[in-house]
C-alpha cells in the first residue's frame, strides 16, 4: 500500500509525451487485428487516480470565526491521505462521507516523503454547507494532452501516447478510469537543444473518444465510445517489426487546430526486442515540421509511424539536445497489451 501510495503521490508527467498493468484479458490484439483506424489526432485526458493528494490548506468558515484544522494539527500540502479512521481513502468522495460519520475526532493517516504519519484532526462544521471538513484542498485526478495512436474497430478500442504516464519519478501511475476528450491544438512552443517544446491545446468536450482503462507501459488504452464517428479516419493495415527496414517512413499528427498532418521521417535504428519499448530511433526530416517545432515536441506521442503505407508503431519519446529525433514504440508491442 505504501509503495502504491508513495508512486502516486506527485503530479504525473506526460513524457513526450505530454500525458503494463492491463485490466482485461491478454486476448492478442495483435493476432485478431490486421486493420486499424490511423489516428495522429490530438485528445484530453482526464485519468482518476488511486490516491488522494493534499495541494492545499484552506480556511472553512465555522460560527466561531475562520479555522483550518488541517493546518493546525501539521497536515501539509503533498500529502497523501491514505486512511481516514483506518477506511480506506482513494477518491474525494471517500474523505466526505467518512466525515459524515459521527466522531469529533478522526485519525488521518497520511504519507509524506516515504514515512507513514498518524495525524489527529478534529474537524470543524462549514457554516455553509453544514458539513464537516477538514480545511483542506484535495486532487483525485490528473489532466493532459497527448495523441491517439490508432483505433481498433474489431475490439472497439484505442491506444494512445505509446508510453505510460508516469509521476515525477518516473514511477506509472495507477488510474481508475477517465474520460479521453477531443482536443483543439491553438499553438505550439517550439523544442530546442536542452528544452523539449510542448503542444498546448484546449479540450473539447462536446467530444468524447472513450474511456481511459488502462495506463500500461504501452500508453493508455480504453473503450471507444458508441457514437464516435471514425468515417473520415483512415484504414490502414498493421506492419510487423519484422517488415520494418531502415529508411524513409513518416508520421502523421497535429500541431495546429484538429488537422492531422503527414511528416517526412527516417528511421535509423530498429531494435525490435528493447526492454523498455524503444524499439526504434527516428530522425524528423520534414522542413515544415522543424520549421514549426523544432521536431518532436510533449503532446506528440502516440503519433502513428507509417513506413510503405502500413502502421508500424508510434512515437514516444524525443531526444532532450537533439529534438529532431527521438524514440517510437512497435505496433506489436502497442497491440499485445490487450
Amino acid at each position: 500500500m505504501l509503495l502504491r501510495k508513495n508512486i502516486l503521490k506527485s503530479l504525473m508527467v506526460f513524457m513526450v509525451l505530454l500525458l503494463c498493468i492491463v485490466s482485461f484479458a491478454p486476448i492478442s490484439a495483435a493476432a485478431e487485428t490486421q486493420t486499424l483506424y490511423l489516428g495522429g489526432f490530438p485528445a484530453g485526458f482526464t485519468l482518476n487516480t488511486t490516491t488522494v493528494e493534499v495541494i492545499g490548506i484552506c480556511e472553512v468558515m465555522t460560527s466561531d470565526g475562520m479555522k483550518s484544522p488541517a493546518r493546525e494539527s501539521g497536515i501539509r500540502t503533498g500529502d497523501v491521505i491514505d486512511k481516514i479512521n483506518g477506511r480506506e481513502v482513494n477518491c474525494t468522495k471517500d474523505v466526505n462521507d467518512i466525515l459524515a460519520d459521527d466522531y469529533k475526532k478522526f485519525e488521518v493517516t497520511v504519507l509524506r516523503g516515504g514515512e507513514i504519519l498518524s495525524i489527529d484532526v478534529t474537524p470543524v462544521m462549514d457554516l455553509t454547507t453544514k458539513a464537516k471538513r477538514l480545511g483542506v484542498l484535495v486532487k483525485d485526478s490528473i489532466n493532459g494532452i497527448g495523441t491517439v495512436t490508432y483505433i481498433d474497430k474489431t475490439n472497439n478500442k484505442f491506444a494512445s501516447l505509446g508510453h505510460p504516464v508516469t509521476d515525477l519519478n518516473g514511477s506509472l501511475i495507477e488510474i481508475n478510469g477517465g474520460t479521453v476528450y477531443g482536443c483543439f491544438i491553438y499553438d505550439v512552443k517550439k523544442g530546442v537543444k536542452g528544452t523539449p517544446g510542448e503542444l498546448r491545446g484546449a479540450f473539447e468536450s462536446s467530444t468524447v473518444l472513450g474511456k481511459a482503462t488502462v495506463n500500461c507501459g504501452c500508453g493508455i488504452y480504453g473503450d471507444l465510445s458508441k457514437n464516435y464517428d471514425v468515417s473520415k479516419l483512415v484504414k490502414v493495415e498493421k506492419g510487423s517489426v519484422d517488415s520494418v527496414k531502415m529508411g524513409k517512413a513518416c508520421i502523421y499528427s497535429t500541431l495546429e487546430g484538429t488537422e492531422v498532418q503527414k511528416y517526412d521521417i527516417s528511421i535509423v535504428k530498429v531494435d525490435k526486442n528493447n526492454k523498455d519499448n524503444r524499439n526504434f530511433v527516428i530522425k524528423i526530416d520534414d522542413d515544415k515540421l522543424i520549421n514549426k517545432s523544432g521536431g518532436i515536441v510533449q503532446g506528440m506521442s502516440g503519433s502513428p509511424i507509417v513506413q510503405n503505407g502500413k502502421i508500424i508503431g508510434a512515437v514516444t519519446h524525443v531526444f532532450i539536445n537533439d529534438p529532431t529525433r527521438g524514440y517510437g514504440i512497435s505496433i506489436d508491442k502497442m497491440l499485445n497489451s490487450y
